[in-house]
């Protein structure tokens, strides 16, 4: 799982222009504080009736458990499947704590059926406590959903706070898509994965007493074996608005880079926070870049702000898309894919899509994906990426772009000039810009969704 459970960042901002203070900065993670729990009531299946049992501490935890589903373990047995937290289990350290390897069996559990699993021990010296525990417990342990990593069950034996998962093999979608050494995922991979995680957060926020995630990246999106992608880590989610409320004003936490701006600025939280927070991902699954990434020149620090003025133009377009990518996708579809990118970063929140429009935009790219596919194989122009040979033939070379694509050395785009367009300012949509049909090359301003 690699780095799957790091570390999350409290936003810095300027104190005159936020509602809600803060004491945090990019690179640290602090814990939320505040002496009012947070108290999830949720479907706990898809369509299922409404679960009331919140845990507000650690002894409401103890005396009542929050879902029989739950296996409650001691912390001997913890020991015992980790192999007494050897080095050597680690799958990785966030601002929680260390996450181990581990294996329940008859060994640690007379009776228990074999089952691997990956534990989070909470450090109690670390920059997380109690509240993102008790907030995994709760809203992990009512949900159940395909694309939620699953909580097993959990351990708080006196001071002792250690969370029980499913194993997810294949780690994280950063571990794959930033990997250290040569390797990648393919288009239709990425394709597959940002419909998976879009799912997830489409579940989240039409559960009877919707729940914001607002921690939604690259790390927190966990791969099984087969590439089926879930989301993990719920430590920063956050009920929705309820009755008559537009917004639930909260301090303000996440990881920089991927909080949309209006929550930023004011501490107002929305689910539409979330869908920037997907299109940031989506734009590094596009581009093959982090959110911020300080290796870089200072104008391309932040993905953003350089790569969003450019998804206007498929030619700029495809001069930007990760070059590890090339010849595994079709131009319109790329294109297609890119608008989406760019309108679940509109800097105005009604200018986002809701998740469910974004899940059934995805699907209709998967089959306009899939069909492309079949055409170039049965016309004999069927190709393997260098890199990773997935299960399903990768999309073809396509030739119309073969050549438009340069090493990242080569490139130097520069942002486009705001204009004027027949008497219409780019803020507002061009009458051509649809999801659902097709697209000019620049002019793609902002829509509204509601």
């Amino acid at each position: 799982m690699g780095s799957c459970f790091s570390v999350e960042e409290e936003i810095q901002q300027p104190q005159n222009k936020v509602a809600h203070g803060i004491a945090a900065f990019p690179g640290q993670a602090h814990s939320e504080l505040s002496n009012k729990a947070n108290a999830p009531q949720t479907s706990s299946t898809e369509g299922a009736k409404s679960v009331v049992i919140v845990s507000k501490d650690v002894n409401d935890l103890r005396q009542n458990p929050v879902n029989s589903n739950l296996d409650l373990f001691t912390y001997e047995e913890m020991k015992l499947a980790t192999k007494h937290f050897r080095p050597d289990q680690v799958l990785g350290e966030g601002g929680f704590g260390i996450v181990y390897k581990g294996v329940i069996d008859g060994n640690v559990r007379p009776g228990y059926k074999t089952t691997r699993v990956a534990i989070k021990e909470l450090d109690p010296e670390g920059l997380q406590g109690d509240r993102e525990w008790l907030a995994e417990v709760n809203y992990l342990g009512q949900l159940c959903h395909p694309n939620l990593v699953k909580l097993i069950g959990y351990c708080c034996d006196d001071d002792h706070r250690l969370l029980v998962y499913e194993y997810m093999a294949s780690g994280s979608l950063e571990k794959h898509l930033f990997p250290r050494v040569c390797s990648t995922l393919t288009w239709s991979r990425r394709m597959k994965i940002a419909l998976d995680a879009a799912k997830g957060l489409a579940f989240l926020h039409s559960a009877e007493r919707q729940i914001i995630y607002r921690d939604f990246k690259t790390s927190n999106i966990l791969l099984d074996a087969d590439f089926n992608a879930k989301l993990s880590d719920f430590g920063l989610a956050k009920d929705g608005p309820m009755g008559d409320q537009t917004h639930v004003s909260t301090r303000v936490m996440g990881t920089y880079g991927y909080a949309a701006p209006e929550y930023v600025m004011t501490g107002h939280l929305t689910a539409r926070s979330d869908v920037y927070g997907f299109g940031v991902v989506l734009l590094e699954m596009l581009i093959g870049r982090r959110a911020m990434d300080k290796s870089r020149p200072s104008r391309e620090h932040n993905l953003v702000e350089w790569a969003r003025p450019l998804l206007n133009s498929s030619k700029k377009l495809l001069k930007i898309l990760d070059p590890r990518m090339e010849g595994q996708y079709s131009t319109k579809v790329a294109v297609k894919v890119a608008v989406l990118a760019y309108q679940c970063l509109s800097q105005n929140p009604r200018g986002r899509p809701v998740m469910s429009q974004v899940v059934e935009l995805l699907e209709g790219f998967q089959t306009q994906s899939g069909s492309r596919e079949e055409e170039m194989l049965q016309s004999g122009g069927g190709s393997v990426t260098l890199y990773e040979v997935p299960r399903g033939m990768p999309d073809s070379p396509a030739t119309e772009q073969k050549n438009q694509l340069k090493s990242e050395s080569q490139r130097d785009v520069k942002p486009p000039k705001s204009k004027q367009t027949n008497g219409r300012s780019r803020s507002e949509p061009p009458k051509e810009c649809d999801l659902y049909g097709s697209f000019p090359d620049a002019g793609l301003g902002e829509r509204k969704f509601t």
